[in-house]
């Protein structure tokens, strides 16, 4: 059973990535397109709510953490424990809000030392975008850290928290502090090296530019696991401006025709991210209109970027044939797939427009005049010099020659 949801039609400005988890979520029949060519959206289907998990189902009184099959990292004390199996409980029905101050309670309830109340609440607060809360959250888990590695980790969460609400308040305190909690980290784990990355960008905002390309430098040396972010960091090397910016979050993906893709392979083009799905009724109905976009803009600095939520490949396969989806096409698996996680997607359709520097300039529910905003968007990156070259598609055969969008 789908979910549809009939809420009020508007667009994002970002830096909100989480709004979208606050959306209202009544069952209603089918949506239709309304004379304005905006369109419903389609959430997740959602657990019926029910009350919390019992006592009885959390732990009994005097039980071990053994005997009921508590992981070390989780919560030991019986009241801990109940409260633990509710903030699981709130966060499978989406009430994170609710989760999150449960995952906080079973910490507190645990003598102040369970890792995993603290690695979950964070992860929420991160989630819709509780800035506050993740910094208050990253120092109690510091006192929890025992190795210097342990302790890396937890200054890296403090030090990224703090950036985070420095960049929401404006507030140069914030990166100062953040910019402390790096350091600190790198010096008891020199191997961890996205610290340096994210370090280059809270320098970057207490503009020391030098300091912060030497850190993006080093990251680019030392990093072997995070590709996404290398051509990111290139680009910030390059123009360090944007690292002040709110730019679209780096990710890689594989098009349906078996091409990589990533998000700075399209630096000097518009792009517009279309999320959607075949069983999403709203997004059957957007498709003309994305259609149109991509052959009005063809031939334009403009790339439009489909990412399905399918979790069946081949009726995805199906769809964009029988439907003549020509244009980029990647499947990302669901609501968690690995991008739509990145840009905090929790209802289709939604569409991002990105300019040609890869900054995020709006999120869209259903925006009919979304066609307008881009065409400013396209307008000014031709008329930009610095940004004329040509992405491409890399092929995972190194010997294929690339394709452009």
């Amino acid at each position: 059973m789908i979910d549809f949801c009939a809420c009020q039609r508007f667009s994002w400005k970002f830096p909100l990535p989480a709004l979208l988890a606050a959306m209202c979520a009544l069952p209603l029949p089918a949506p239709s397109q309304s004379g304005s060519g905006v369109v419903d959206i389609v959430k997740p289907d959602s657990p019926k709510q029910e009350a919390p998990a019992s006592s009885q189902q959390a732990q009994a009184p005097g039980s071990s953490a053994a005997s009921n099959g508590a992981k070390p990292s989780e919560p030991t004390d019986p009241k801990a424990r109940k409260t633990f199996a509710d903030a699981i409980a709130w966060e499978k029905q989406r009430d994170y809000h609710a989760a999150l101050a449960d995952y906080r309670k079973a910490n507190k309830q645990d003598g102040g030392h369970c890792w995993e109340c603290l690695r979950r609440a964070y992860a929420l607060s991160i989630k819709f975008d509780a800035y506050k809360d993740s910094v208050d959250i990253a120092r109690d888990i510091l006192p929890t850290a025992q190795t210097d590695k342990e302790k890396a980790q937890a200054h890296f969460l403090l030090a990224m928290a703090l950036q985070t609400e420095g960049a929401t308040e404006k507030k140069q305190p914030l990166f100062n502090e953040s910019s402390s909690e790096f350091k600190t980290c790198l010096d008891l784990d020199p191997k961890l090296s996205r610290a340096r990355f994210h370090w280059g960008v809270t320098l970057a905002h207490l503009n020391q530019d030098d300091a912060a390309r030497a850190q993006f430098t080093a990251f680019l040396d030392q990093d072997r696991n995070d590709p996404s972010l290398h051509e990111r960091a290139e680009r910030l090397i390059d123009r360090i401006e944007l690292a002040r910016a709110t730019m679209a979050p780096p990710f890689i993906a594989t098009t349906l025709d078996g091409r990589e893709i990533s998000m700075d392979s399209l630096a000097g083009k518009v792009v517009l991210i279309d999320f959607w799905a075949t069983w999403c009724g709203p997004c059957r109905e957007a498709l003309p209109h994305v259609r149109r976009i991509a052959q009005k803009f063809d031939g334009q600095p403009l790339v439009v970027l489909s990412i399905s939520l399918d979790s069946d490949e081949a009726k995805w396969k199906d769809f964009v044939e029988k439907n003549s989806m020509t244009w980029l096409q990647v499947r990302d698996g669901g609501f968690n797939g690995k991008v739509a996680t990145k840009f905090g997607v929790n209802a289709i359709p939604a569409t991002f427009s990105i300019d040609a520097d890869g900054v995020l300039e709006d999120q869209h529910v259903g925006d009919a005049d979304i066609e307008g905003k881009l065409k400013k968007l396209v307008a000014r990156a031709a008329e930009a010099p610095t940004h004329m070259s040509t992405p491409t598609l890399q092929s995972r055969d190194s010997g294929a020659p690339a394709v452009q969008p």
